[in-house]
């Protein structure tokens, strides 16, 4: 059907001519100039130059040729197919994270399975038949065009092939059905997807060949088919069909570039990625760009700005920010420096180190092209602890907070990773990844495992780990921006409120939760409402939980290891009616897992249903907060308030005779010491009125709470929690500080027997060179929880880091 379709669709106004190239005019067909040099750029043929489409011997020669041309092509890369590498290698990093995630959404019922493996194998068969019917027929009808579109299909297919089982072997991924995890070298033939690599190899060729939009539909259509079914028959992992995918329109495309008579009619070619340069094009509101880690030294730097009133715009209680964001800011400060006080040299010098860091950016805004590759920092950490360290804020505390919800314990553990992201006009991809290493960590004794599962309502579970070796994705994530709205899929780590300790809802103290987050990275005016209210902001965010043993359903517990695991989604709005106000609601909602499957009918429940916990009727475990922060007026260079408040099952804190609180103050610079600036925060759950049950987080169904992977993700207080913490830094320069802290926990003794911790810490990082930093950690903890320890305990953390910031940068 496609080849006939094919043959009576005209052609459009594509030419075969390389940008720049004239065409002679010829009647009744598209004829383009073979071009003189035999082989471009990228390493393949150039266009046209060796058409000899025939079987036998050209054939072979074609496709000896082909293979060493493909194996060869990245020693020979173009720059502009260095940039067409980015999102390839940048989406494909994200998919390889998110595979074990994605495969498990997949039904395993084995009609379904049977019924996707069935609908691969006839599309891929069809597609074969195509273009082996097209050989024959241009054959028998003596059509040049019909008979080198079937051989050149013919030699996609087998090249596509052959590549695929090379790397078959290479790689020895198994397969989604195999249950044995997603990883490589184990003796699978999973990666990448030959089912999808000949489809698509076929269906290029096809496309190229006859450009008609009803061709390409159906022929791309086809092999869209494979790819998806390829993964919902859990033949392969998404990441298998992708790249499988993308290998074999790659092939097609190039084969038929090589090879294609033009003298024949036939599609054009050209860069892989041709950048436009229309004004909308370079429109920053359109322009991709990834999120700075929550652990940058940028926020600070930005803070100090924030809070001497040299950035009006900035939302303290929506992080991480875009770098395209931060440079929007910088833009600000420069405006702002021409009407403020000269002569404080303090935030010129803030200033100027973040111009540095984000001149790329900068360059964007004023219309440069969005396109570039990054990596951005390369580091190391040691860790020792000596002592007994706490690892379970859940029930009693951590001795780390906020750290990604990093493997530690007694000994010495190691991380070593770096940090990369590129652009594509409205694309970006980001990838933190590191090897991770972390002592034997031991379960807590049986009657501490006992006293905790009491008050969770389970059963007891052993707590500790073996000691970990390990390759994390802290953030891998893939972006596309539109209008200054970015829609990303991937692990992210979220900080949704103004405090340093972090937000009473979502902070980066646990590991980053696979997510599909929709933001508005910059703020926005709406018409009648921010009359009253200013610029908006707001996000949403669906994801995956991971770690939940428990859920109770109908007055049944299920575990302790339960799948589907849980989701949540999360939405915040900001505000910022004055440069010096700014104030924001947020809600989560845990919900799915087992007897309450992920339906669109349960997804829309959780905003409006509610119910005992653990019933049917029960659409899922909600929390909300209100946060705001405030520049105090004639104190606004040298004081700032904020405070953070979460209420269980209720709409807003601001109703709620009962809320979780986290308060405190910023000085940026202290009277007489501009170096210096101070923060103090205290932070309560044990409500006062309340039981001391243990409310807060917890939950009748999800008995193993507000976590992910074993670690909360929100406050490091925890439950029927008291405490508070200081932080007096003094700056050497922007990049280079001491820093003072204090950290105090105090636990009802009606939950779980209560407890205390108190730690005394310093901190010192420096900037020994323009491109290399070292930073250290030191900290004596003293702790007190009876049901661990009578007599209680200490440690002692001890950490340096090496961070080198290479500029390895390909941009255009």
């Amino acid at each position: 059907m496609i080849v006939l379709l094919a043959t009576s669709l005209p052609v459009f106004a594509q030419t075969n001519a390389e940008p720049g190239e004239a065409l002679p005019a010829s009647p009744g067909s598209l004829v383009s100039v073979p071009s003189a040099s035999p082989s471009s750029p990228d390493g393949w043929l150039s266009p046209g130059i060796d058409p000899q489409n025939k079987l036998g011997k050209p054939f072979l020669q074609h496709l000896v040729a082909d293979q060493k041309q493909f194996w060869t092509t990245p020693f020979s890369l173009d720059s502009n197919s260095k940039k067409t590498l980015i999102p390839f290698v940048g989406f494909t990093g994200v998919l390889f994270a998110s595979d074990d995630w994605l495969s498990k959404q997949v039904p395993d019922k084995p009609d379904q399975l049977n019924r996707s493996s069935n609908i691969s194998n006839y599309a891929v068969y069809s597609l074969i038949g195509a273009g082996g019917g097209a050989y024959l027929w241009g054959h028998i009808t003596n059509n040049d065009h019909l008979k080198e579109t079937g051989l050149l299909s013919g030699e996609a297919v087998l090249n596509s092939t052959a590549v695929s089982y090379v790397l078959k072997g290479i790689t020895q991924r198994p397969r989604p059905s195999e249950n044995q995890g997603s990883g490589f070298f184990q003796g699978g033939m999973s990666f990448p997807s030959e089912h999808s690599a000949a489809a698509w190899s076929i269906a290029s060729v096809i496309a190229h060949e006859y450009p008609g939009p009803l061709t390409q539909f159906l022929a791309y259509g086809l092999a869209s088919t494979v790819t998806l079914t390829r993964v919902t028959s859990q033949n392969h992992f998404p990441s298998d069909a992708f790249v499988g995918s993308v290998l074999g329109w790659y092939l097609g495309r190039q084969i038929y570039r090589a090879h294609h008579d033009t003298t024949l009619p036939g599609g054009a070619w050209g860069p892989l990625l041709e950048e436009k340069h229309s004004d909308g094009s370079r429109d920053p509101r359109k322009m991709g760009s990834p999120y700075v880690s929550l652990d940058s030294w940028i926020y600070p730097a930005l803070e100090r700005l924030v809070a001497l009133g040299y950035i009006q715009t900035a939302y303290l209680g929506m992080r991480p920010w875009t770098r395209m964001e931060c440079a929007r800011m910088l833009e600000e400060v420069g405006e702002n420096m021409r009407t403020k006080d000269q002569a404080n040299s303090e935030a010129h010098a803030i200033f100027n180190s973040l111009m540095t860091e984000f001149s790329t950016e900068g360059e964007r805004l004023n219309g440069g092209p969005n396109v570039g590759l990054s990596v951005d920092s390369v580091y190391t950490r040691v860790t020792g602890i000596a002592g007994t360290p706490l690892r379970d804020s859940y029930h009693f505390a951590q001795t780390i907070t906020n750290d990604y919800g990093r493997p530690y314990a007694e000994g010495i553990s190691q991380i070593a990773g770096l940090t990369t992201y590129a652009v594509v006009g409205p694309m970006d991809f980001s990838i933190q990844g590191e090897y991770q290493h972390s002592p034997q960590f031991p379960s807590y004794p049986l009657a501490v495992l006992q006293a905790t599962a009491a008050q969770d309502g389970t059963l007891p579970l052993p707590n500790g780990h073996d000691t970990v070796n390990q390759f994390a994705l802290i953030d891998a994530a893939v972006g596309f921006t539109f209008r200054n709205t970015r829609i990303s899929f991937g692990k992210e780590s979220l900080d949704l409120g103004p405090a340093r300790g972090g937000g009473l809802l979502m902070t980066n103290n646990a590991p980053p939760i696979p997510m599909l987050h929709v933001e508005q990275v910059s703020p926005i005016e709406i018409p009648g409402v921010s009359k009253l209210m200013g610029p908006i902001r707001f996000e949403f965010f669906l994801g995956q939980l991971a770690g939940h043993h428990w859920i109770s359903a109908n007055k049944d517990l299920i575990g302790p290891y339960i799948d589907p695991q849980p989701y949540i989604h999360g939405t915040k709005l900001s505000f910022k009616p004055t440069p010096n106000i700014e104030f924001g609601f947020a809600a989560t909602v845990l919900f799915g897992g087992p007897t309450l499957p992920f339906t669109w009918h349960n997804f829309w429940r959780t905003f409006y249903s509610n119910a005992v916990p653990g019933t049917g009727a029960d659409a899922g475990d909600r929390r909300s907060t209100f946060d705001f922060s405030y520049r105090v007026p004639y104190l606004r260079d040298w004081l700032t308030v904020y405070a953070d408040s979460l209420v269980e099952d209720e709409i807003s804190p601001l109703a709620s005779t009962r809320p979780s609180m986290r308060m405190g103050v910023y000085m940026p610079k202290v009277p007489q010491i501009p170096k210096l600036d101070l923060r103090l925060e205290g932070v309560y759950t044990d409500v006062p009125g309340q039981q001391p049950t243990g409310f807060i987080y917890a939950n009748g169904r999800y008995r193993s709470g507000y976590t992910n992977d074993g670690q909360l993700l929100a406050d490091w207080i925890g439950r029927q929690g008291r405490g508070g913490q200081g932080l007096a830094t003094y700056w050497l320069s922007p990049r280079s500080k001491f820093q003072l802290t204090y950290r105090h926990a105090e636990v009802s003794k009606e939950f779980i027997g209560g407890g205390r911790l108190n730690d005394y810490g310093g901190a010192v990082e420096l900037m020994v060179k323009p491109n290399l930093s070292i930073s250290g950690l030191f900290q004596y903890e003293q702790w007190k929880f009876p049901v661990i320890s009578n007599t209680g305990e200490s440690n002692v953390t001890a950490s340096v880091q090496l961070t080198f910031y290479p500029n390895w940068r390909i941009r255009k």
